[in-house]
């Protein structure tokens, strides 16, 4: 038997069965001493499987048993706390109510998507700076919305286009844009402000209607 032959990476552990019947509070606790290595980091790529496992007394193999992977347990964090987001928009609840105009419920859902990246940007830029991002499932919901958004609010559109501009929206809010935009003198009211603006437009409306419909 090799030396190694014991060794598990960051990326992928020897065996990736999720043990059943583990308590939800071992799980939890696991996700919060990694939610708290991720914001106290100086940059994401620092927070090892060995570094969690160390803060939540656990070892390695454990959270591999859990995770199945850094990204699994990423992926996990970024659910806990994106379900709220999810339920915000899909009971319907104001402003996403389905007789709100198209544009006003694109500009909201990404406004909501901006302060949450602002609000949990240490995970957001482990998250952002891994691969497979766009294939996430989490992203594919932010990307179904916005395409539907757009949809709802043009109409008949060529074969493409709406997924085209759901993307190019939500790549302005990757989270070093959106940092170094700050960090260069803009206000957050005025990416806000513009974004709202992009939004309108992306899904139909004019900027002459727009200054009217804003005013109202």
């Amino acid at each position: 038997m090799s030396p190694d032959s014991h060794y598990i990476s960051d990326h992928k552990s020897e065996n990736q069965v999720v043990r059943r019947g583990r308590p939800p509070t071992a799980t939890i606790r696991m996700l919060e001493a990694a939610d708290t290595l991720f914001a106290q980091a100086d940059g994401p790529e620092r927070v090892t499987m060995d570094a969690i496992a160390a803060a939540c007394s656990v070892g390695k193999g454990t959270l591999f048993r859990a995770f199945g992977s850094r990204a699994g347990l990423l992926d996990a964090l970024w659910r806990t706390k994106i379900d709220a987001l999810r339920e915000s928009v899909e009971s319907g609840a104001p402003p996403f109510r389905q007789n709100t105009l198209p544009q006003e419920r694109l500009a909201a859902f990404l406004d909501l998507i901006l302060t949450f990246k602002l609000d949990n940007r240490h995970l957001i830029r482990a998250l952002e700076l891994g691969p497979g991002i766009l294939q996430s499932p989490h992203y594919r919901w932010m990307l179904g919305v916005t395409e539907r958004f757009i949809e709802e609010g043009i109409g008949s559109l060529p074969e493409g286009a709406a997924l085209y501009a759901a993307h190019t929206l939500l790549a302005a809010l990757h989270i070093d844009l959106i940092e170094d935009m700050l960090s260069n003198g803009l206000s957050l009211d005025t990416i806000r402000e513009a974004q709202a603006r992009r939004a309108y437009m992306a899904a139909g409306i004019a900027a002459a209607d727009y200054k009217t419909l804003v005013r109202t």
